[in-house]
């Protein structure tokens, strides 16, 4: 009877692979089917972030309402600062919500911050000759 068992394709066990990225900061997400757990780099979401950054982060969950209850989303990010990561985790988890429940998903969170959706393309200009940044020089003197 063992052998006779349906063993599950390692993509359907994985669930489904989301990316976003803002400065260097990488997020990576995978989703699959569960009880609404949300983790950010192995942790809680609620030890990952305080205050203002947890809400940030919590935003495309509280705007999926049920939706997000019956997903399990486990978020890896690293580089550049919180900010950054806080802002691509929630860019993340808005785009692995879209990918698992379809176009109406998709369009709310368009209508309420394009920005969950498509990752900022900014980055850091790199440093000029004769400068100590990209666009600072040393100060001229006439005379």
């Amino acid at each position: 009877m063992e052998d006779e068992k349906k063993i599950k394709p390692a993509a359907k066990r994985a669930g489904m692979t989301v990316k976003a990225k803002k400065k260097t900061a990488v997020a990576r997400a995978v989703i699959r089917k569960g009880k609404g757990t949300v983790k950010v780099n192995k942790m809680g979401i609620n030890i990952y972030a305080k205050g203002y950054v947890r809400e940030l982060v919590l935003e495309p969950i509280r705007l999926a309402g049920e939706a997000a209850k019956e997903f399990d989303i486990d978020v890896n990010v690293t580089g550049s600062g919180f900010m950054s990561q806080a802002v691509a985790v929630r860019s993340c988890i808005a785009k692995a919500l879209a990918k698992a429940k379809g176009k109406k998903l998709k369009d709310l969170f368009t209508a309420y911050d394009r920005n969950l959706l498509v990752d900022d393309v900014r980055r850091v200009e790199s440093k000029k000759p004769l400068g100590r940044k990209a666009r600072k020089k040393k100060q001229h003197s006439k005379r």
